[in-house]
């Protein structure tokens, strides 16, 4: 027994006991966010910016079991889906989508709920993800700090993030994709300590002695299975997915690494990879590429679907070795990727992965300028607008926070910070590699949750350590306060221009900080 805990203190930072406490804090603050993300969720009743593609998808999900091709331009298909009309799709053609569909499911669900051409019901599940996400947050954050201060700290972050708050309200397919991919994050924190407290036992029943080579195997970990799942359900949203899967995977294999090393095992790294990392990597693997397939059940079934029968229609070629629905389905994968190779017309609002961080060029989502009389417009000129913009006091200081939690990383060996960092990874890192394609700033919600978690580990070394005076923990309060009410007030400051506010021109360009914005 006095081993079993020798090996637990070596292995495991355990929790704090304010239980009651750790979940207080993030369900204030998921329930104040909620509020405020389902306020007028409805308005504007507009298919805004790429609402006009998903919206009108799950529609057809719901109605066929696929997306089919929808007659006419959005131009003109759009006002007359608003307005009731749904029968705007060709029952014959299925359509060429570039993105799988499960973040579309996610949003048809709302449409069944409320209605298909409710505005409030294709906003609905992206409202509802978005609120839950900032309960996952805080109490991941707490999991990750062993602090109930800071998954609150976390949870407030979150439900007052600019880029958070305008996803959460609009349907598109990033912020699920972002609610997959946390929600793996946070299922392999909890097998991160659940696999070391097998690990304890293990060599704790291992006669004294006993020479580990390689160190015992951890047996089957669900907890990994189900962050599988998640990172399967991310894939088949969008395929950017498949970074956070690479990225969360090697760092679960560093954290097993870590954790044979401190337990004495001799050929550690060896041990993490050929007793567990290889299982792993498989299981998950299978599960990912299932939960990805089993989201096109709807096309397989399909006799309409883009391509569904090419196979059948070109019998000598693609991969042969395939059954005809698979070949149908990868020739169908091969223009998608062909599709999002060669995206690269020049957009208003694209913009360079290098400026995210810092928020340079936000995405305009809505834009409008009613007159005097016009909406509730009571000057000679208003604007209307839905900007894509981060709360920057979040995204300037996390942005510096990134120098920090490198140096923390490879200089302390802080796992944390690692963890942190592997987000960032899954979430930014590839778009650097591609920067030929057009792409846009509100792209970052995908990994805005390891945002987030960046600046609270800022805030945690910013507030005083046990045993330091009264004077420093006061210090570090009054410092952590401070910064809170900077993001309370950046967030009211920008509130008009998250939510379509009419206000006067003026004010807007007022909001319009740099000219990269407009």
């Amino acid at each position: 027994m006095e081993r079993l805990e020798q090996l637990r203190t070596r292995l495991l930072a355990f929790s704090p006991t304010d239980r009651l406490w750790g979940w207080l804090g993030p369900l204030l603050f998921m329930t104040i966010g909620g509020i405020l993300r389902f306020w007028r969720l409805d308005r504007p009743h507009q298919l805004v910016f790429d609402e006009t593609y998903y919206v009108k998808q799950g529609v057809s999900l719901l109605d066929h079991g696929v997306e089919m091709r929808w007659q006419g331009v959005g131009e003109v298909v759009d006002p007359s889906f608003t307005s009731g009309t749904t029968t705007i799709f060709n029952t014959t053609e299925g359509d060429m989508v570039v993105h799988p569909p499960v973040g579309k499911w996610v949003i048809a669900f709302g449409e069944w709920i409320f209605g298909p051409t409710s505005s409030w019901g294709w906003r609905f599940s992206v409202a509802l993800l978005g609120t839950i996400s900032i309960l996952m947050i805080g109490r991941i954050a707490r999991r990750l700090f062993r602090s109930s201060l800071a998954g609150t700290l976390a949870a407030f972050l979150m439900a007052f993030e600019g880029h958070h708050f305008v996803h959460s309200r609009t349907g598109l397919l990033d912020l699920i994709l972002m609610f997959f991919a946390l929600a793996a994050f946070g299922a392999l924190l909890i097998d991160r300590d659940r696999s070391r407290e097998i690990l304890a036992r293990k060599v704790a029943a291992l006669p004294p002695g006993t020479s580990m080579s390689l160190g015992p195997w951890l047996g089957v970990r669900p907890w990994k299975l189900i962050a599988a799942l998640m990172l399967g359900l991310a894939c088949g949203t969008k395929w950017s997915g498949l970074y956070f899967f690479a990225a969360f995977g090697l760092m679960t294999v560093f954290w097993d690494m870590g954790a044979r090393r401190a337990v004495g095992v001799r050929h550690w790294a060896a041990g993490a990879v050929l007793k567990d990392g290889v299982y792993a990597g498989l299981a998950m693997t299978v599960i990912v590429l299932a939960t990805y397939l089993a989201s096109f059940v709807g096309w397989f079934r399909s006799d309409h679907g883009y391509n569904r029968h090419w196979a059948e229609e070109h019998p000598g070629e693609g991969v042969q070795w395939l059954p005809d629905s698979l070949r149908s389905l990868w020739q169908y994968h091969g223009q998608i990727l062909d599709f999002h190779n060669g995206l690269t017309s020049p957009h208003t609002y694209q913009s360079n992965p290098w400026s995210w961080m810092i928020q340079s060029r936000p995405t305009s989502f809505f834009y409008e300028g009613p007159g005097k009389g016009v909406d509730g417009c009571t000057v000679e000129r208003c604007s209307k607008a839905i900007s894509s913009l981060g709360t920057v006091s979040i995204w300037w200081v996390a942005a510096a926070a990134l120098f920090v939690l490198v140096y923390a990383w490879i200089m302390k060996r802080d796992w944390r910070a690692g963890a942190i960092l592997a987000g960032f990874v899954g979430g930014w890192l590839p778009w650097f590699a591609i920067q030929h394609r057009t792409i846009f700033t509100f792209y970052t919600i995908a990994f805005e949750p390891w945002v987030i978690l960046a600046v609270v580990y800022l805030l945690t070394l910013a507030l005083a350590a046990k045993g330091a005076s009264r004077t420093r923990q006061r210090v570090g309060y009054l410092i952590v306060g401070g910064y809170c009410l900077v993001v309370l007030a950046n967030f009211a400051f920008f509130w008009p221009i998250y939510t379509a506010q009419v206000i006067p021109y003026e004010l807007w360009r007022i909001r319009m900080w740099f000219p990269s914005w407009i």
